[in-house]
C-alpha cells in the first residue's frame, strides 16, 4: 500500500523526535564540512606566454571528488534514523569505505543528468529524480554494482516520480521560511527534508516487487 507524502513527512518527525539535536548536529556537520571545501580560493596558474592567469577552482574539484562519498555516508544516516536504528555522526562519514564506488556513481550519475539536461530541463529533472534512489540502494547493498544501482533506481521509481516531485514540492514553504530565517532555519528543514526522502525511498522500497 502506497503512503501518501502527508504521512511520510509526519513518520519522519516521529522518526527524529529525541533526535533533533543529533540530526541538526550531524547535518550541521556536513554543511560546515562542504561550506569549507567550497571556500577553497582558486589556484592561479600564470601562462608565461600569453601574460594572462588560468584561475582553477580547487573547492568545486575537491567537493566533486568526495560528495558521491558523502551522498552514501548521508543515506545511511538518514536511513538510520528513518528505522529508528542507531545513529551517529561518523556515518556521514562511512561512505569513504567504498570510496571509488560512490566516486563512480555519483560521476556517473551527473553525467547523465548533464547529458539530459542538454537536451532540456524537464529531461534532466525527471532523470535525477529517477536515479535519486541510488545511494539508498547502496547503503543497504555495497556490494551492488554503479550501474546496477542506478537501473534499479529507474525501475523502482517507475510510477513514482511524479509523487516525488510532489513531495519536493512539499518542502517550498519550509524552504522559503529557511531563507527568511537568514538560513538559519534550515539546520532543522534539511534534516526534515533527508528523513522525508528516505522514509519515500523505505515506502518505494517496500512496494517494489522485483522483475515486474
Amino acid at each position: 500500500m502506497i503512503t501518501s507524502n502527508k504521512d511520510l513527512m509526519k513518520q519522519a518527525r516521529e522518526s527524529l523526535s529525541g533526535r533533533w539535536g543529533l540530526a541538526v548536529g550531524t547535518y550541521f556537520v556536513f554543511i560546515l564540512i562542504t561550506a569549507v571545501i567550497s571556500s577553497l580560493p582558486p589556484y592561479h596558474h600564470t601562462v608565461l606566454s600569453g601574460g594572462g592567469n588560468i584561475d582553477f577552482s580547487v573547492g568545486n574539484l575537491l567537493l566533486l571528488l568526495v560528495m558521491g562519498a558523502f551522498e552514501l555516508g548521508i543515506a545511511t544516516f538518514a536511513l538510520a534514523i528513518a528505522r529508528k536504528e542507531e545513529a551517529k555522526l561518523g556515518m556521514i562519514f562511512s561512505g569513504f569505505k567504498y570510496y571509488g564506488k560512490t566516486l563512480g556513481l555519483y560521476l556517473l550519475m551527473s553525467l547523465f543528468i548533464v547529458l539530459w539536461m542538454l537536451l532540456l530541463i524537464v529531461p534532466g529533472i525527471i532523470a535525477s529524480i529517477s536515479y535519486s534512489l541510488a545511494f539508498y540502494l547502496m547503503s543497504d547493498n555495497p556490494d551492488i554494482g554503479i550501474m546496477e544501482a542506478i537501473n534499479k533506481s529507474k525501475k523502482m521509481m517507475f510510477g513514482y516520480k511524479w509523487k516525488c516531485f510532489r513531495l519536493i514540492l512539499r518542502f517550498i514553504g519550509w524552504i522559503l521560511l529557511g531563507i527568511l530565517s537568514l538560513g538559519i532555519g534550515f539546520l532543522w528543514i534539511i534534516p526534515y527534508m533527508s528523513i522525508s526522502f528516505a522514509k519515500f525511498y523505505e515506502d518505494v522500497k517496500a512496494n517494489f516487487v522485483e522483475g515486474q
